[in-house]
């Protein structure tokens, strides 16, 4: 039997938008390293239950795309963006990489880097125009 692929899992949980289907791509033990941000690294598939129910609250359309990914080993990399509408209706950004490992076919560990990106704006604080809807 093949194991399924856990990027992918992963991916298509967050599209569903429903949090216990995230938190079933973990394991009961996963850790969460965050090293820009190290106060919110955390333990356990609950926390991330946790957090994706405030995340699909603030971002209820937001979609996931894997842009790139890589294995080495036991570990995973893959670059991740994140699109959707904040409570304003203001476009939201997030981007950044993920390493993980695995383990019976859920997500173990990770080494976090995803972010908001800020719209990019003029001295004065207007908005750059751009093409892309999430700027």
């Amino acid at each position: 039997m093949t194991t399924p692929d856990p990027v992918a899992r992963l991916r298509d949980a967050i599209n569903s938008h429903d949090s216990e289907r995230i938190a079933a791509c973990f394991t009961p033990d996963y850790r969460a390293e965050i090293p820009h941000r190290p106060a919110e690294s955390f333990t356990g598939s609950d926390r991330v239950a946790a957090n994706w129910t405030a995340i699909l609250a603030r971002l209820p359309d937001i979609q996931a795309r894997v842009l790139r990914r890589a294995a080495d080993g036991g570990e995973i990399w893959s670059e991740w963006e994140m699109t959707g509408t904040d409570p304003t209706g203001n476009p939201a950004l997030l981007c950044g990489p993920d390493i993980m490992t695995t383990r019976n076919g859920q997500i173990a560990w990770t080494r976090f880097y995803l972010s908001p990106v800020a719209a990019p704006t003029h001295a004065d604080g207007q908005p750059v125009p751009s093409d892309r809807p999430w700027e």
